[in-house]
């Protein structure tokens, strides 16, 4: 229902506002119209927000374009086999994605409004929160409770000349109208390593650079393995620097660094920005009521989705919270609850877990080795390499492994990480594992199916006792 629907002024009774129309925004509404609640969705950009419109949708879609491309060349592992493939024509293939992109905002979020008679959608432009509600389009919205989910943007990172150079990010890479021949990537987290994959796989010259390693975030041992795939499909990795500068000339854009003490240029036809992102919090009026953010302008909330300001909620990545959409929705539930409906639930990201879609997948859910050490925990470590599992060997691509972290005193798993091709789908299996707090002798003598790659979290936790390598294929 559109906001010009409401008899006389059209404004108040609200029971809450949500700004903000992506995944968290509309999960937001969604839960408390269902509750019977009066909302007004205020909109904050485009209508869907990132994860549809810039994020996940155009990224995978592209991924898996990519995908197809290396699994024809990739068809000559298998002994009289042989593929190839190519991108034929890149502004279709674009454009497909932006079809896509197109059917999945009106399908998913416009069409559903009218579905939920307790939710006006209002776009008239930007909202500055008051006390007691909002102003949007020269007009007051009021209600008692309000909840930002304003989202969040990528941002350049401080390096000299990169304000001039014409930098992309993960939004206008996907909107390149030419294939370029050339590309330099800063960061090297799982935007960056996406990314970056995805356009070497579709011919073009990929330098990935970043300051500490490939997928910082994530296991030395996964790190290690998904850095020896990327150099196996040509991708130039630099790591361990600090950045100079950056110039555009005829030759294109050159980035300097500074590694081991010495400078080092690379040049390419653009430079590609994935090392971070900022809340869109700007003009918001958030320090003028008092709500707290941190130095990225994150929005600072507890556990219970509240900021410093009673009546306000946050959530979804303009929070300091957990950046991925399921948890964007997740948290705007839990914020509706404790808002208007009466609950007093807190966010629990213990079991969250988390994908990179490179190739192979990463994956991973739980405390790693660091973190169960930090935490105090007597930590006991296995780790199972693909060529360990017969589905890998049978698919003829043992890139990757599996590593599980457990309590040494009490044998209960802690966490995990996986790195292969069906990693993404794995590590649901770990994920209810820790959720019901099992150990990994249960999870060892627990039946799994052959030949498939979650097998190879059974032979993970087998490690711990055994050497699987001396087990018949199902002996386990």
């Amino acid at each position: 229902m559109k906001d010009t629907d409401r008899n006389d002024d059209g404004y108040g009774g609200y029971d809450l506002i949500v700004i903000g129309a992506g995944s968290a925004g509309f999960s937001a509404s969604i839960t408390a119209a269902d509750a019977g609640k009066r909302v007004a969705l205020v909109g904050h950009g485009t209508i869907g927000g990132t994860c549809v419109n810039v994020g996940c949708v155009p990224s995978k879609a592209m991924i898996r374009a990519a995908e197809a491309i290396h699994g024809a060349h990739a068809a000559g592992r298998f002994p009289g086999l042989s593929g190839q493939a190519q991108v034929d024509d890149w502004q279709t293939l674009v454009q497909s994605k932006d079809d896509l992109v197109a059917t999945l905002r009106q399908k998913k979020y416009a069409d559903l409004l009218p579905q939920y008679a307790g939710v006006d959608y209002i776009d008239d432009g930007p909202a500055q929160i008051i006390e007691g509600g909002i102003i949007v389009g020269g007009r007051t919205l009021t209600a008692p409770k309000l909840i930002v989910a304003t989202g969040g943007r990528p941002v350049l990172p401080a390096i000299d000349g990169i304000e001039e150079i014409g930098a992309l990010d993960s939004t206008s890479l996907l909107e390149l109208t030419t294939l370029p021949e050339s590309l330099i990537f800063i960061g090297a987290g799982y935007i960056g390593a996406e990314l970056a994959q995805m356009m070497g796989r579709m011919g073009v010259k990929v330098t990935l650079v970043t300051r500490s390693r490939l997928l910082p975030g994530a296991e030395p041992e996964v790190s290690e393995a998904l850095t020896d795939a990327f150099a196996a499909e040509g991708i130039t990795l630099l790591t361990g620097l600090s950045y100079n500068s950056v110039r555009r000339d005829a030759a294109g854009v050159t980035l300097r660094v500074i590694r081991d003490g010495e400078p080092v240029e690379v040049t390419a036809d653009h430079l590609v920005s994935t090392a971070g992102r900022r809340a869109n919090t700007d003009g918001l009026g958030l320090e003028e009521v008092g709500v707290e953010t941190n130095a990225r302008g994150s929005i600072v909330i507890g556990d219970d989705m509240r900021t410093s300001v009673p009546g306000i909620y946050a959530a979804g990545d303009v929070t300091d919270r957990d950046q991925f959409v399921y948890m964007a929705a997740y948290g705007a539930k839990l914020a509706v609850k404790n808002a208007v409906l009466g609950g007093d639930q807190r966010y629990d990201n213990s079991v969250m877990p988390w994908v990179v879609f490179s190739d192979p997948q990463v994956a991973g859910v739980g405390l790693g080795e660091h973190e169960a050490r930090e935490a105090g925990f007597d930590v006991k470590t296995s780790i199972v390499p693909l060529d360990q599992v017969p589905r890998a060997l049978a698919a003829r691509d043992t890139r990757g492994l599996i590593k599980l972290v457990a309590d040494k005193d009490s044998d209960r798993l802690l966490g995990g990480q996986i790195v292969a091709p069906e990693g993404s789908d794995t590590i649901q299996t770990l994920v209810m594992a820790l959720k019901f707090g099992m150990t990994t002798k249960t999870l060892g003598e627990t039946i799994f199916p052959y030949l498939t790659t979650v097998e190879g979290l059974k032979l993970a936790a087998q490690t711990f006792d055994m050497d699987v390598a001396k087990l018949s294929c199902c002996a386990g």
